[in-house]
């Protein structure tokens, strides 16, 4: 797996693939509820929400006009960006991050600003196709400074 931070510039072009769902113990109720920012017609937002809840996490979605704002709120670069930002104990996701990988982020707590997965990966969490395999995607750390990392490979 590949460690080491490089320019946002740098990952303009993403893999896509399959996720895997988490299952959390049952005092999952004691971990912080994920904030959804989202569109109120994007339909791949709400399977993203509701994988979250599937996998133990409570989650308070917002239908927003301006999701672009939200992003530069954030500190969600372009190449990063993707059609729903989240924020979840002071940590952001962008897109179609894994609830195992969220999960990660929250237990290990890296000094990172976020993970995001560009784009709309076939295979995602809420961009599952029926009878289409999922392809390959990372899941990247982000930092304020404008680097990124793999932080996650879904293969």
């Amino acid at each position: 797996m590949k460690r080491a931070w490089m320019a946002l510039g740098a990952v303009a072009a993403v893999g896509i693939g399959a996720a895997a769902l988490v299952f959390l113990p049952a005092d999952a109720g004691a971990r912080p509820t994920v904030t959804v920012y989202k569109t109120a017609t994007c339909g791949c937002c709400h399977e993203w929400v509701e994988h979250l809840e599937d996998a133990g996490f409570e989650v308070e979605a917002h239908d927003v006009a301006d999701l672009g704002a939200v992003k530069d709120r954030y500190g969600v670069r372009v190449p990063l960006r993707s059609c729903h930002t989240a924020i979840v104990d002071g940590y952001v996701i962008e897109g179609h991050v894994p609830a195992a990988d969220i999960a990660r982020l929250l237990e290990e707590r890296p000094e990172v600003a976020g993970l995001a997965v560009p784009g709309m990966p076939i295979g995602s969490p809420g961009m599952e196709v029926p009878g289409r395999p999922a392809d390959p995607y990372d899941v990247l750390a982000f930092d304020e400074r404008g680097n990124a990392r793999v932080f996650a490979e879904h293969r």
